[in-house]
Formats: C-alpha cells, structure tokens, sequence
C-alpha cells in the first residue's frame, strides 16, 4: 500500500518529462447511485501519442483544434481499453469528459447500474500496445475498502472479490 501512495505523489507532481509509463485510476462502488464510479489518470503527453497512433489523427490536449471531435477519440479509446464485469456480466461504461492537471489529466467515467458488485473482473490496457513497459495501477472501493491490482502488458485483466 505504501508503493501505492508513492506513486499517487509521484502523478501529482509536475514532471517535465517522466522515465515511466504509469496510470491511476480509482473505481468506486456508489452505493446510492449503483453504479461504479471511474476516474482515471494519465500523463495528457502519453495519451496524446496513442491517440494518434489509434486514431491516425494528429491530437492536442492543452489547444485542440475541436474539443468536440478530440472528446470523441478519448472516448473511443476508453472504451476501447476499459472493461467491467460484475460477475458475468460486462457493463456499459459511459464517458463523462475529462480535465487538465499540470502533466496530466483526469478521465471520468461511469457504468450504468448495477447491483452490489461481490466478483469484479476488470480490463485495463490504457497506452499498454504503446508503451511496453506502461503500468496501470487499478483500485476498486467497496464501502470505502480498497482491492487493487497492477494491469501491465503480460495482465491486463484482474479479478477482485469483495465480501
């Protein structure tokens, strides 16, 4: 837990250039709503350059040409690179937008309702097919517990089992 919160230190400091390839994103089980809650960080440069490759479009995050049209290559992408089961069944994840924080950058999302998730499986292979040494460090919270895995290149599934 504590390589954990080191690397949420290291996300949010602004780093000219950074020698890894990492991504944070937190899962929360609302209970209210019934939903999961997603929120996902990622180095804006790092996300430019696989954008582009997906895409064949050139991308720019802090000025681009038609915020409209980059919203829908983001979310294309997300998409494309996120998954979520609960128990057999894959739910649909929709994309709420993003914002800018110094290097990076936030993503939100949400699933359509769901009942309380015990058996969570979890795809996660953001920027992995463009970095192959990218991390994404995953965490899932369940009336405020957490479960976490590391998605990388050989897994980028994980499989959480809650009470």
């Amino acid at each position: 837990m504590l390589s954990i919160r080191l690397l949420f230190l290291l996300l949010s400091y602004g780093l000219e250039t950074h020698p890894f390839h990492i991504s944070l994103t937190d899962m929360v089980y609302n209970e209210d709503r019934q939903r999961i809650e997603i929120a996902q960080k990622i180095f804006w440069d790092d996300m430019e350059i696989s954008l582009k490759n997906k895409s064949g479009q050139q991308v720019n995050f802090l000025q681009p040409r038609d915020p409209q049209k980059l919203e829908a290559i983001i979310e294309g992408y997300l998409m494309a690179n996120n998954k979520i089961k609960v128990g057999e069944k894959e739910l649909k994840i929709n994309y709420l937008g993003h914002e800018i924080e110094e290097d990076a950058a936030w993503f939100y999302m949400e699933t359509d309702q769901t009942g309380e998730p015990h058996l969570i499986s979890i795809r996660n292979s953001v920027l992995i097919d463009d970095f192959p040494d990218q991390q994404n460090i995953v965490n899932f919270y369940k009336n405020r517990k957490p479960k976490s895995f590391i998605a990388r290149k050989d897994k980028t599934d994980g499989t959480l089992i809650f009470d």
